[in-house]
């Protein structure tokens, strides 16, 4: 049944599109780029565009000089993007099962290290499968920082595919990933949909089984940095999908030993400004740090603040000697997500 459904995507994102205006639903859609992507984007070839499937910005702050892991890559649009931003001292690798979006990514690249000014690449693309990232020659520990844009969903083992992210990462490393979710548990009928699949939508985790997947994988703690409903706009695929809602969700998670609970320390962190902001810094969809400014925060923020690659830029004030009870505190419930309709490309 998995290679079935492997096959089926390879097919889907292979031959039968095209471009991304072949889709069926808006699910593989951006919104919010931020100014200087955009401008980066700008300088891609246009095949590398056309043949993005993402759904969301999955690029986090401070990129420079890491190595960089994005699983699904395609066309190799954010693995020349983030070409770009970690430097020609960074290192960027895509993984991708389907030859042809591969092939795509491949005879595009000595074009992008020309424009990019470097005087060899440091982007390169793999052949493998997600689930099984030793197949694509990744090392346990050897990663910063993995990404992934409306991709995980398709995995057909998600819970190989994250314990995959979690062994090569570095100890204190990030996944920030754009993806879609579902508020409840999809049908079995609908995986054997092979368009419902490759839209990104019967592939969809429950939110609430994501979290438990986290916990089994010892992440505690995750946070929402963004989310969207998506709209189906395609009549016959709604009727099929029925009460069902999706949402893209931009995630982010650090390979940390952390508290299944925000708790209370009374420890502090003040933003320094050095980031790629230097007015503010943006965690999640519920710290905002402003360059400065002392900001009271749990356990695990300042971890997360201190303990990975941003720590260079915040100042922690306490320590964990004395213990205040819980911290009112933890990601957004998914059943907040503003309705609105966004427009998508």
């Amino acid at each position: 049944m998995e290679q079935q459904i492997q096959q089926q995507v390879q097919d889907y994102y292979g031959t039968q599109l095209r471009t991304n205006q072949d889709l069926k639903t808006n699910a593989c859609c951006t919104d919010d780029i931020p100014t200087a992507h955009k401008k980066i984007l700008a300088t891609l070839e246009p095949e590398v565009l056309e043949k993005y499937y993402g759904c969301g910005v999955c690029v986090p702050e401070d990129v420079q000089g890491c190595t960089v892991l994005d699983l699904g890559s395609g066309s190799g649009r954010d693995a020349f993007l983030l070409s770009h931003l970690v430097g020609e001292q960074g290192h960027v690798i895509g993984v991708d099962m389907t030859e042809e979006q591969l092939a795509v990514a491949r005879r595009h690249v000595a074009a992008h290290t020309t424009r990019f000014g470097y005087t060899q690449p440091n982007v390169e693309f793999r052949h493998g499968y997600i689930e099984d990232l030793s197949s694509a020659g990744l090392a346990d520990n050897s990663i910063d920082l993995v990404v992934s844009n409306c991709v995980l969903n398709l995995s057909t083992d998600k819970a190989a595919t994250y314990r995959e992210i979690f062994r090569v990462l570095k100890p204190g490393g990030e996944l920030y990933i754009a993806d879609v979710f579902a508020d409840r548990r999809i049908p079995e009928a609908l995986r054997h949909d092979p368009v419902l699949y490759g839209e990104c939508l019967s592939g969809a985790m429950y939110i609430e089984d994501f979290r438990r997947l986290l916990m089994q994988l010892g992440i505690r703690d995750y946070r929402l940095t963004a989310k969207r409903v998506l709209t189906i706009d395609n009549p016959e695929i709604q009727q099929k999908t029925g009460n069902i809602v999706f949402y893209s969700l931009t995630i982010r998670a650090f390979k940390l030993d952390l508290e299944d609970q925000c708790e209370d320390y009374g420890q502090v962190a003040t933003y320094l400004g050095t980031a790629d902001n230097p007015h503010r810094f943006v965690l999640d969809d519920h710290h905002v740090f402003e360059a400065g400014r002392p900001q009271l925060v749990c356990g695990n923020t300042a971890d997360m603040l201190s303990h990975t690659r941003y720590g260079a830029h915040f100042r922690i004030d306490g320590t964990k000697e004395l213990h205040f009870g819980l911290f009112p505190c933890g990601p957004a419930p998914v059943a907040t997500v503003n309705t609105t309709a966004t427009s998508c490309c």
